[in-house]
């Protein structure tokens, strides 16, 4: 694993962290490739149950390096897109806490979480029409999808920045603290560990892959997913503690 990424894993979640501080966390070949590595690592191992994307010295990503931009490295990895993960993200719950900055390639990486925690004091942008690029990352193209279209619109025209209230009243963040957002997308995590795995997994792609089902298909498309999981261990083993008033003990089968 590259030093410009860093990982540690804590009780069952995998905390991936951009380390590049001296440079806001801006985006290299090298980051992106070891970024893809730890979502492949989160996915394989049975053991962590959600990750965690932020970045080091209180900045989460300013972007695409732009030295390394001139020098023609392209901050992708084939398949996984920008940061090694905007294409192809994680079957498994992924959250953003953001520290300082989410912006052009930061906010596109953020986006591509399931879940955001955010500082107040976090700021959100892509800037890219104000440097002749285009925010190419899914910047344009997923904004949309999250937040009303004239709003992304003017964000992707100006290249303004928005705060952190502006974001969560737009639904583009889950939670704002005053606190350590690490610290906050822990706590998220933990309540989403605590559930049944597959079912946690599973309802993840739903609420991904349904968006773009046809109507007269969506209970037929759920059910083929659902089914698995209703049968399962651990269908059984969340029925049993609840009638025992435990916890339960999942085995993600």
């Amino acid at each position: 694993m590259s030093e410009e990424v860093l990982t540690q894993v804590d009780d069952g979640v995998l905390i991936v962290t951009i380390n590049r501080p001296e440079a806001k966390n801006a985006m290299t070949k090298a980051a992106a490739e070891a970024i893809a590595a730890a979502m492949d690592r989160l996915d394989a191992e049975d053991d962590l149950r959600v990750g965690i994307l932020t970045g080091a010295g209180g900045t989460f990503c300013s972007g695409m390096d732009l030295k390394g931009f001139l020098r023609g490295e392209t901050p992708s990895v084939e398949g996984r897109g920008f940061g090694g993960v905007v294409q192809a993200p994680p079957a498994k719950p992924l959250i953003a806490a953001v520290e300082g900055y989410a912006l052009a390639g930061g906010l596109e990486l953020m986006i591509a979480c399931d879940l955001v925690v955010a500082h107040s004091g976090a700021k959100f942008g892509v800037p890219e029409v104000k440097r002749g690029l285009v925010a190419a990352a899914g910047g344009v193209m997923m904004l949309p999808d999250q937040i009303p279209e004239r709003i992304a619109m003017e964000l992707a025209l100006t290249g303004d920045f928005i705060d952190a209230k502006r974001a969560y009243e737009l639904g583009l963040i889950n939670t704002v603290t005053d606190s350590s957002a690490l610290d906050g997308a822990k706590a998220l995590a933990a309540k989403i560990a605590a559930n049944g795995p597959l079912a946690v997994r599973v309802s993840k792609q739903i609420v991904k892959d349904s968006r773009g089902w046809p109507m007269e298909d969506r209970y037929t498309n759920q059910g083929k997913l659902i089914a698995p999981v209703f049968v399962s261990e651990d269908a059984r083993e969340g029925a049993a503690a609840f009638a025992e008033k435990r916890a339960p003990n999942w085995k993600g089968r």
